[in-house]
Parts: structure tokens; sequence; C-alpha cells
């Protein structure tokens, strides 16, 4: 097995597969044997999303977390989710299949420049999209995800005023739907920035009864086309209860995986970027893969440690939104 210094290096376990094993099988016999938990995001590949016990978006992956009886969670998903497991189970062992799995809005937010810019609105109430790091967290008075961003603002007094970061894009569309004056951090996710309007106009000729759906993570121009703005699962629910037989999509390309599953009779095509690929993909969720996936459970590493004093302060913050969460039946 590697040691823990390579580990840190490569971001994972590298270590030889005998090709003959059926890694479905033997994920499945680890995980009774190590009371072992696969919590997975929609914008996993496939097979992962296939073999995992849980699927959802930030705030179904939370709350599964926060509730757990196994001993062990893996999470198929980027950095910042696995750190929220680990502040929700202090206790509990969290795994993640590769430790370089981060995110772009994540980074986009350093902590000690946000402490600067919190500084200057001593007055205000600090909410922290959950796609930020545990110190950020640790900053903030109320965690939020784009299923419940809307509803926790809309929660709050009036005259309260309110930070909102990292997302702009997210923090725009929440003070459109809530006319609350929200201060933002100007942060942003490389995935749902890039979308080409010019192309989706395209498509949407070409597709002329399609519903055009998109994440409020993308920017004003895109959501001003769109039929349906919601959370990853806000998007997969609508795809199933709309008479529609065909979508574009605007969000990561890995949650038509589960739409296609849910829908088997709808076409959905994802939105285009503005580059030359044909879809939107997440290089940081693309890093976990089935066979990271089964190395991580087998030999327990890469392991996810938050400091103590970390998952004190950021712990409230998430246990808040949770609260508000189940309060408004989210």
């Amino acid at each position: 097995m590697d040691t823990f210094e390579e580990i840190q290096v490569n971001g994972f376990v590298d270590e030889y597969i005998d090709p003959s094993l059926d890694l479905f099988d033997e994920i499945e016999k680890i995980k009774k044997e190590k009371n072992a938990i696969i919590l997975a995001h929609y914008y996993q590949e496939g097979d992962i999303q296939d073999i995992a016990d849980y699927i959802g978006d930030s705030l179904g992956l939370s709350q599964q977390a926060s509730k757990t009886d196994a001993d062990v969670i893996v999470f198929a998903g980027v950095h910042f989710m696995a750190e929220t497991a680990k502040i929700l189970s202090p206790k509990k062992k969290v795994l993640l299949p590769d430790l370089k799995a981060g995110c772009s809005l994540a980074d986009s937010c350093p902590p000690h420049l946000f402490a600067k810019f919190k500084e200057q609105y001593p007055d205000h109430l600090v909410i922290t999209y959950v796609n930020c790091t545990a110190e950020l967290k640790a900053m903030s008075d109320i965690v939020c995800t784009s299923s419940n961003a809307v509803q926790i603002v809309q929660s709050l007094p009036p005259e309260q005023k309110i930070i909102f970061g990292p997302d702009r894009n997210l923090g725009r569309f929440v003070a459109k739907k809530t006319g609350r004056d929200l201060v933002l951090w100007n942060g942003a996710c490389m995935v749902h920035e890039i979308f080409s309007r010019e192309k989706i106009t395209r498509l949407k000729e070409r597709y002329p009864a399609a519903k055009f759906i998109a994440h409020p993570e993308c920017e004003d121009a895109i959501l001003e086309m769109a039929d349906y703005i919601g959370s990853t699962t806000g998007l997969l629910n609508y795809t199933i209860n709309n008479p529609a037989k065909e979508f574009i999509v605007a969000t990561e390309s890995g949650i038509l995986h589960q739409m296609k599953r849910d829908n088997p009779t709808k076409t959905f095509i994802p939105a285009p970027p503005n580059n030359s690929c044909a879809c939107n993909d997440c290089p940081h969720m693309r890093r976990n893969t089935l066979e990271k996936l089964y190395l991580c459970m087998k030999n327990e590493q890469p392991e996810i440690f938050v400091p103590e004093h970390i998952i004190e302060k950021a712990v409230v913050p998430i246990e808040r939104m949770l609260e508000i969460s189940a309060r408004l039946g989210l």
C-alpha cells in the first residue's frame, strides 16, 4: 500500500488491481465488512452513481451524512463535501477517493481574504454556500445550498443585513428571488460560468419543443433563457414531473445519468460551453473513478481530517441550515 506521504502527493491510492476483479461485487463486500456507506453526488460518473447507497445534491448529502449509522462514510464527490460529512460526523471515518478532487468555487474564496471582507460589514450576518472550505464555514452564521438558499434568506427578518458568498451568480439569483440587498463575494464555479448563450440559442432552435433548465450557479444571461432554474435535485424532479419529452440541461453533465435512468423515454441534451467540448464536465468531480473508489475503501485511505477547533465552529452554521430546512420541509 502507498505510504501516507505518497497518497498526499498523488491524491489517491495508486495500487495494482487485478483486471479480473468485479469491482461492483468487491465494493459491495467491503461495504458489508466495514459497515461503510457510499454517498455520491449527481455529478459523479455513472458507475459510481450506480454503486452508491445514496445519490443527491449538497443538501441531501449533508442530511444523509448527519444521520447515517455507518462507521465509515465514503464520499464520492469533492473535498468540501467530504469535509462537511466529517464536520457533521466527527467520530466517523470519512474517506474521499481522490484528495485532489477540489472545487473551483471553493478555491475562489480564500478564508484569509474573506475574513478581511467580512470585517468591512460588522453588522451583517454571513450566509455561505456549502461549496466552500471548512474554514469558511467556521466564519459563517448559516450555511446554505442551492436547494434552500432562497428559503433561508426569506426566513430571516427583512431588516437583517446579509453577506452572501462565495458564489456571486447564486447570490444574484437569491437577491432577485427574495428582493433582498445582499453583499456578494465575487466567486464563481468554472463549470457553470462557461455555458454559451449563442450555442444554447442554436440548440433551442434545433429542439423547439425542448425545455431549457439551468442551475442557479449559471450567469444571468443563461438564467434569463431558462424555463426552469433549480438545484440538481430540483432539475431532476422537474424532468420527472414535466410532460416535455426533450430537455436542454445547463449544469454539470453527470446529472444526465440520473435523468436518463428516471426518464428512459425522454431525451436530454447537455448545454454546450463556449469551448470545443460537447458538454460541460467538472474536472474535479471526474477525478473520482470506480477503481479509486475501490482502492480507497480497501485501504481506508485517503482519509479526511478537519481540526477540532474548525469542526466546533463550522458545525453550528451547518446544523442551523439543517434545522431551518427541516422546519420548512426541504
